[in-house]
């Protein structure tokens, strides 16, 4: 808005206020994906942003197949993923490390690994601080140095961490809990304080660590405030929900599915299934007639949020031999919409020539063009493998999807960009609340709003050759009535049109006999 000149009328300061108006809507993430299941380690029932696998490893632990959104993650960001969400279920104990009668001390979160912590207590370089390097409100005998290691199975050292000049005097800068407030391994144990520091030399190992063998469904579908799915509630946006099955071979049920559909209902969000491992024996024999897309009791809305992929992947474990080993493909399919988000846009199919796996990921099962065809009837996407391209993604339905639905969220694409629109739209304007609600509110909501569009028409979001043919935002009396007035409601209408996948291509050819050249 040009500042307009007040009237001078004599020397000195002029104040004129200026409204700032609304702002442009800025676009919401697109790809962050959330991931729940069983981990090694890490904080228990509690939504933690992962940027890379070294990430998630520091917290959760390495790649285990007993834990197999381990592997889940690693393919998200290994197919091009860029921020995932881990929430760890289950239950267990904290192991305990006790330095000798002095100091007790946990591991930092719930399981066994905490069994495999060593500590050491030493005075090693104590003796020769300066004044100035003793924390205020100490002495030099007051401090001790604290080694801790994270072994593995066969005794080496997967992390460590040393904690150096601690001292057990609260309220001091070395304090032992300001200190281990920055650790992923331990953590005070409150109820068994000390006052003395323990002896030069002093070891303890880890005990007592314990944790659930196996999710049970009831560990996805609790109503505990802040636990399962409701621990997501914490983070802002949640674009895409993986929820792989507890063991490599097998199916998170009926129940869970329909609970992970809600969930992506609810926080605009696509749930990415991996159906039974049965399906891929199935598939193997060419049994098309025991794929039933209704074991996983999604229909209707809930299959408008549902994406389907077949079959399993094989992915090499470098840790474990390095053979391809059987592995689920909704971490792999999360991280190649990442990709493609990051490349071509969220309104892009992720599916294609240019939606490729990694090198080095193999298909449990070679699916025929027959077969695909038949999958995606059924609103089933398949991958598929082809020479010279390797493994691909041959399909871009949602569960909606299945021939004869003709629903409007039948394409992954079209159902990501409306959801994408609504949350970047519900973002932006959140400043309109308490703005009287008439006609200058209502021009504002649509300039705002279409100026959004309109730039998600200049990147190719939308079919149609202007921006009219393309979208329109509608907010005037005959949305708004004055009835909705009278209770501070305020109706948008906003209509675009997609793009849709061109899953025929045909071409017709004609040859042109007898002619002279």
């Amino acid at each position: 808005m040009p500042l307009e000149r007040p009237p001078l009328a004599y020397p000195g300061v002029y104040v004129q206020e200026v409204s700032p108006g609304a702002v442009p809507i800025q676009g919401q993430p697109t790809a962050i994906t959330a991931f729940l299941g069983r981990t090694d380690r890490g904080p228990m029932q509690q939504a933690t942003s992962v940027r890379s696998f070294d990430d998630f490893a520091r917290i959760f632990g390495e790649v285990q197949r007993s834990h197999p959104v381990s592997c889940a993650v690693r393919d998200f960001f290994r197919a091009g993923g860029a921020h995932a969400v881990v929430v760890r279920l289950g239950w267990g104990t904290q192991a305990a490390l006790r330095l000798g009668d002095a100091l007790t001390l946990r591991a930092h979160d719930e399981g066994t690994w905490g069994n495999r912590l060593t500590v050491t207590v030493d005075y090693a370089g104590l003796a020769d601080l300066s004044p100035e390097q003793v924390p205020a409100g100490c002495v030099a005998g007051d401090l001790f140095n604290l080694r801790v290691r994270l072994l593995d199975g066969a005794g080496g050292v997967t992390l460590s961490e040393d904690h150096l000049r601690v001292t057990l005097k609260p309220g001091t800068e070395r304090s032992l809990d300001r200190v281990l407030g920055g650790s992923t391994l331990l953590s005070p144990d409150h109820e068994a304080s000390a006052s003395e520091r323990p002896a030069d030399g002093t070891q303890a190992t880890g005990a007592g660590g314990g944790e659930c063998p196996r999710l049970t469904p009831a560990d996805y579908l609790t109503h505990v405030a802040g636990h399962g799915f409701q621990a997501l509630d914490a983070v802002d946006v949640v674009n895409l929900i993986c929820v792989p099955t507890d063991t490599v071979v097998g199916f998170v049920g009926q129940d869970v599915c329909v609970r992970a559909a809600e969930y992506a209902q609810k926080r605009g969000a696509l749930a990415l299934i991996d159906p039974p491992s049965t399906w891929d024996g199935a598939l193997a024999a060419g049994r098309l007639d025991a794929i039933d897309p209704s074991e996983l009791g999604l229909v209707g809305e809930l299959a408008r949020h549902v994406a389907v992929y077949v079959p399993r992947i094989r992915v090499s474990d470098g840790g474990e031999g390095g053979e391809p080993r059987p592995s689920l493909v909704s971490g792999m399919m999360a991280g190649i919409f990442s990709r493609i988000d990051a490349e071509r846009g969220v309104w892009t199919a992720p599916a294609g020539l240019s939606a490729t796996l990694p090198t080095g990921v193999e298909l449990t099962c070679r699916l025929t063009d027959e077969q695909s065809a038949a999958l995606n009837r059924l609103g089933i996407n398949p991958l598929c493998s082809f020479p010279g391209t390797g493994p691909v993604v041959w399909g871009a339905r949602t569960l909606a999807g299945a021939d004869g639905l003709d629903d409007d969220y039948r394409y992954v694409p079209v159902r990501r960009l409306a959801d994408h629109i609504e949350q970047s739209v519900r973002s932006g304007i959140g400043w309109a609340t308490f703005e009287p609600n008439a006609e200058p509110l209502w021009d504002e909501l649509c300039h705002q709003i279409g100026g959004f569009l309109s730039d998600l028409f200049r990147q190719g979001a939308f079919q149609g050759s202007t921006a009219s043919a393309a979208f329109f935002v509608r907010c005037d009396v005959s949305t708004t009535t004055q009835a909705d007035i009278d209770v501070g409601v305020v109706n948008m209408i906003v209509g675009f049109a997609p793009l849709k996948p061109g899953e025929f291509v045909l071409l017709h050819l004609q040859q042109i006999a007898g002619a002279n050249p």
